[in-house]
């Protein structure tokens, strides 16, 4: 497993605030990502203060976290940037903070012009599957999202 560069945060750490993804967003859930092979994977700590029901993750923090990884994925295998264009999430089970880290696993599914769908599985600190998504973004030339959205190229995520 190689760790993936933020390299949002390496260029522009003063305006960079991600909800997802920065570093620097103390409000944020600050996640990291890792490529392993076909997938792109989150080890993330859940924190109290995203709780819903008492010990348990809130499922719309759950929803953020399957879109960010899904637009990682579109960032490290689709090459380019884009925005989210359909995101169905199904909840199998509740994710129990106390149970430990949350793992994500993604990988780009279908990837033709315009569109690329990604599947994401989330699982709970014992390993149980307990959230999937099934993610579309509309993503950009790459061009285009160097200009709109800073996307730094596809080697800007790689030491």
């Amino acid at each position: 497993m190689r760790k993936l560069l933020n390299p949002f945060s390496i260029h522009d750490p003063e305006h960079y605030k991600c909800f997802g993804c920065s570093p620097k967003n103390e409000d944020g859930l600050q996640m990291e990502f890792y490529e392993d092979g076909e997938y792109i994977v989150s080890k993330w700590s859940p924190k109290k203060k995203f709780e819903g029901y008492y010990e348990v993750l809130h499922g719309g923090i759950q929803a953020t976290m399957i879109d960010e990884i899904a637009c990682w994925v579109v960032y490290v295998q689709a090459k380019t940037g884009g925005v989210t264009a359909d995101l169905n999430v199904k909840y199998k089970r509740p994710v129990i903070l106390s149970n430990g880290t949350i793992t994500l696993k993604a990988k780009l599914k279908d990837f033709q012009k315009r569109l690329a769908s990604v599947d994401v599985e989330l699982y709970d600190g014992e390993g149980t599957l307990c959230a999937t998504g099934d993610v579309r973004y509309f993503v950009y030339p790459e061009k285009i999202a160097r200009e709109k959205f800073k996307y730094p190229g596809h080697e800007a995520f790689f030491e």
